[in-house]
C-alpha cells in the first residue's frame, strides 16, 4: 500500500492511495489538466483511477472532480450534504456514476475498506476518511476545526497519518486578512492551527505509525518550520521523520 499528495493548500487538494491494481483519489481540487500534470509525475494516468472519494464541497477539494469523472468514467463517492452541494459542477450532460455514502458506515472499493467519520468544518456534511488493504491503514484529516473523541478514535492503529496544519495563530492574527475571515479560519468550523493538530497527534497511539504528513498549510499564516516545531515538542520525534506536502509539488510515493 503506497500514498502521495498531488499537492495541498489552499489553491488546490487531492491525494492517491494506491494497492494492487486499485487507485483512489481522495479530493481533486485542481483542474483538469492540472490534475493530469500531477498524476503523471507520480507515473500515473486518470485511466488508472478506481474511484474518487470527496470530502465536502469547498472548491480546492472539488475543482477538477466532475470534469474529470465525465471524461474517464471515475465513480465518485461522496456524502449526501456534499452531493447536494455540489450539483452546480454537474452539467447535464455528464454521466457519473455517484454513489452517496454515509459518514458513520464502512464500504469497500475493490482492494480498500474505507471508513469516513463526520468533521466539524463549515461545509454540508463534511467527512475525512480511514482507508486499509486489511494489513495496513491509512488516516486523513484536514480541513477540520476542532478535534472531536470520534476523531481521536477514528485515528488509532494507523500506519501513517495525513493531517491538516492549516496556520500558526499568531500568523494568522497578525495577517492582514479581514477580522471575520481569521474568525472563521479559528473557529470550530475552520481549519485546524498548528497546536490544535499537535494536540491531536499526543492522543493518538504511534507504536506502528510508519509516515506523518502535514498537509494544507497556509502559504501566508503557516511555515514548515512552525509546524515541524510543534509536532516534535508535542511528540518528541526526529524533524526529519515528519513530511510536508506542498501546494505545488505533494508529496512522492510513500510506502507503508
Amino acid at each position: 500500500m503506497q500514498f502521495a499528495s498531488l499537492g495541498s493548500g489552499s489553491a488546490g487538494n487531492s491525494f492517491i492511495v494506491k494497492q494492487n491494481q486499485s487507485l483512489l483519489m481522495i479530493d481533486c481540487g485542481f483542474a483538469m489538466q492540472d490534475i493530469v500534470s500531477r498524476l503523471d509525475r507520480l507515473n500515473q494516468s486518470p485511466e488508472n483511477i478506481t474511484g474518487i472519494l470527496l470530502t465536502h464541497e469547498h472548491e480546492d477539494h472539488v475543482k477538477g472532480a466532475f470534469k474529470l469523472a465525465n471524461k474517464f468514467k471515475i465513480p465518485i463517492w461522496l456524502s449526501y450534504g456534499t452531493y447536494k452541494m455540489c450539483e452546480k459542477h454537474m452539467i447535464k450532460s455528464y454521466e457519473i456514476d455517484l454513489n452517496i455514502i454515509d459518514s458513520h458506515n464502512t464500504f469497500e472499493i475493490e482492494d480498500f475498506v474505507i471508513q469516513p467519520f463526520p468533521v466539524p468544518h463549515d461545509a454540508r456534511e463534511p467527512t475525512q476518511f480511514t482507508l486499509s488493504d486489511g494489513n495496513h491503514k491509512l488516516g486523513i484529516l484536514t480541513d477540520t476545526g476542532s478535534s472531536t473523541p470520534h476523531i481521536e478514535k477514528m485515528l488509532q492503529q494507523l500506519d501513517a497519518l495525513i493531517i491538516e496544519f492549516n496556520h500558526d495563530l499568531n500568523l494568522l492574527e497578525s495577517s492582514e486578512y479581514t477580522y471575520s475571515l481569521k474568525k472563521r479560519i479559528s473557529g470550530k468550523l475552520g481549519h485546524l492551527d498548528n497546536q490544535t493538530a499537535a494536540e491531536i497527534l499526543g492522543k493518538i497511539q504511534f507504536k506502528q505509525l510508519k509516515h506523518l504528513v502535514a498537509a494544507h498549510l497556509s502559504e501566508k499564516n503557516n511555515t514548515e518550520e512552525l509546524v515541524k516545531e510543534a509536532i516534535v515538542g508535542k511528540i518528541g520525534c526526529e524533524r526529519d521523520w515528519i513530511k510536508i506536502a506542498t501546494q505545488v509539488d505533494g508529496t512522492s510515493w510513500q510506502v507503508i
